[in-house]
Order: structure tokens, then C-alpha cells, then sequence
């Protein structure tokens, strides 16, 4: 089957990420449009634009200074919606900017490229490995996954699916064993298969916070006995339904692992998608990727233009 053409498949990205986000946005939209017909911005009128900002999960940092860089261009000026919404997405795209970094397999001394995807349960994590492999492999890479969330059999089973669809090999163990033995095999496998990467899959029972900890560090450990450099990345896979909890997930997992950025998932089924910017500005990780449906293609890496005027309703 023939590639599609890149600009009809950009296109249909776009279109899918507005549609994605259109829940976020829709209530930016409706609530900055209910603001302003034709009228001067004032101080209460701030206010209020700065309450919808939160509320719509941008955070408090986040609405204040959109909030005061509108204030320092248009106060007591007479301004449209459109205009308003045009203003911040373009501080957002600027907010965004110094943290979409694509996640790219580099080169390294002793292949393969060691990717720990952590994040709690139902965040999308195993989906989103099955998506990355999807791609990868579709750019010419070996790719191993390695079944590594032993404690629920449903994951292992959702890991063999993507890897029966992506043609990548599976490693895993029977359910309940050891994470951190099924880790040191996938590694071994991986590099006797001459592999360019492997996706290790973790446990994200973060209700057990100490248990998982220690899974974890153990995980990393072995990895470190066969390569001092793995994992080469940490992704913490955050879904966007959850809004304001998404910080405390980071900071829990921040306190486990270096994670080194974030795949967002799920922003289609959510309203919450100014989190990301929230992010952003809090935490200043990578951010890699967002989902916005279930498809293999619906995960792309990160536009800040293109989210921030998503988020905003404006058409591209």
C-alpha cells in the first residue's frame, strides 16, 4: 500500500486534532465569545477571562500571564473574541514552544534504544507503546516490546495484539512474574534480535506508591547491569481527561523516576485540554506526543501552533 501524500495526511492531522480538542475549546470559545461583542477591556473584564483560563485547566500561572500580556496590548482598547483568542494562542504556541521535542530513537553506543513508558493504569500506556512501535517500525526500525506490566493480564494480552499488528516480537513472562526479570531478558532478547529499540512496559499501581517504587528502581537497576546508559528515555504517559490530577501524577512519578517527558493520550474524550499547557509551564518536561483517538495514526508528535490554535477554535 502506497504512502498517503504528506499534505492530504497533515491536513487530516489538523482536522483531527480541532475535532480532538473541540470539547477544551468549545468552552473557551463560547466563554470569550460571551465576553466580548464590541467592548473595551477593563479590569473586570480581566478578571473574568482569567476565572475561564483556570477553569478550563490552563492553570493559575498560565491565565495570569495571558491575562496580563493582553492587558499590556489592548487594555481600555475596544477588542473583538476573535481577537482575544487570536492573542492567546499565540502566547501559548510561545509557551509551548521550548517543549516539543519529538521522540526519536537516537543513535547509541550499544544498541538498542531503551524506552521505560511509565504512568498509572489506564493513562493509554500500553496503547501508546503499540502506536510508537506502529511508527517506528514503520520508518525502518527493529522494534521490541517487552511485556513488563506483569501484575495485570490484560496488558500483556493488549501488548501481543500490537505486536501480532506491528510485526514487532514480544517478550514476556507469565502473569505475576518478576518485572524486573522479565526487563533483563527483554534487553538480552532485544540485542541478540540486533534491535534499534525496545519498549519496556511497567506497572502503574501508583494507590501502592512504596511497592511501585521499588518495582521500578529494580526495573532500572538490571536495565543498568547490562547497559549504564538505559533507559536512554522515561516517557510518562498522562491521560487528558484528568485535568488537574495530571500534576500530581507527574510529581509521584518525578519522585520514582527521572522521567525525562510526557505523552499526553486521549485529549478526543476530554474538555481538560489546557492541562498540557498547564504543563508546561509548571513542569518544563518534553512534551513528545499527543493522542487524540484510537487509530495508530491519531498519536503524532507535538505542534505547539497547531494545539495552541486548536485549543483557541481557530481554524487553520
Amino acid at each position: 500500500m502506497s504512502a498517503e501524500p504528506t499534505t492530504p495526511e497533515k491536513k487530516g492531522w489538523f482536522a483531527r486534532l480541532r475535532e480532538g480538542l473541540s470539547k477544551s475549546s468549545r468552552r473557551l470559545v463560547d466563554g470569550i465569545s460571551g465576553l466580548f461583542v464590541k467592548r473595551r477591556l477593563d479590569a473586570a473584564t480581566l478578571e473574568e477571562l482569567e476565572d475561564l483560563l483556570i477553569t478550563a485547566d490552563l492553570g493559575v500561572e498560565t491565565a495570569a500571564k495571558l491575562t496580563a500580556n493582553l492587558a499590556r496590548e489592548k487594555f481600555d482598547k475596544e477588542v473583538t473574541g476573535d481577537e482575544v483568542r487570536a492573542a492567546f494562542a499565540a502566547d501559548i504556541a510561545e509557551i509551548l514552544a521550548p517543549v516539543a521535542v519529538p521522540l526519536e530513537p537516537r543513535e547509541v553506543p550499544n544498541k538498542p534504544f531503551v524506552v521505560l513508558m511509565v504512568g498509572v493504569n489506564g493513562s493509554g500506556k500500553t496503547t501508546t507503546i503499540g502506536k510508537l512501535a506502529r511508527q517506528w517500525t514503520g520508518a525502518g526500525k527493529k522494534v521490541v516490546l517487552a511485556a513488563g506490566d506483569t501484575f495485570r493480564a490484560a496488558a500483556i494480552e493488549q501488548l501481543r495484539v500490537w505486536g501480532e499488528r506491528t510485526g514487532c516480537p514480544v517478550i514476556e513472562k507469565p502473569h505475576g512474574s518478576d518485572a524486573a526479570a522479565l526487563a533483563y531478558d527483554a534487553l538480552v532478547e532485544a540485542r541478540a534480535r540486533g534491535a534499534d529499540v525496545l519498549l519496556v512496559d511497567t506497572a502503574g499501581r501508583l494507590q501502592n506508591k512504596a511497592a511501585l517504587m521499588d518495582e521500578l528502581a529494580k526495573v532500572i537497576r538490571v536495565l543498568k547491569k547490562q547497559e549504564p546508559d538505559a533507559p536512554h528515555a522515561t516517557v510518562l504517559v498522562l491521560d487528558g481527561t484528568v485535568g488537574q490530577n495530571a500534576h500530581q501524577q507527574v510529581k509521584a512519578f518525578r519522585e520514582m523516576v527521572d522521567v525525562t517527558g510526557l505523552i499526553v493520550t486521549k485529549l478526543d474524550g476530554s474538555a481538560r485540554g489546557g492541562i498540557v499547557v498547564a504543563l508546561a509551564q509548571s513542569q518544563g518536561l518534553p512534551v513528545h506526543a499527543v493522542g487524540v483517538g484510537e487509530g495508530a495514526d491519531d498519536l503524532r508528535p507535538f505542534e505547539p501552533r497547531a494545539f495552541a490554535r486548536s485549543l483557541m477554535g481557530i481554524e487553520e
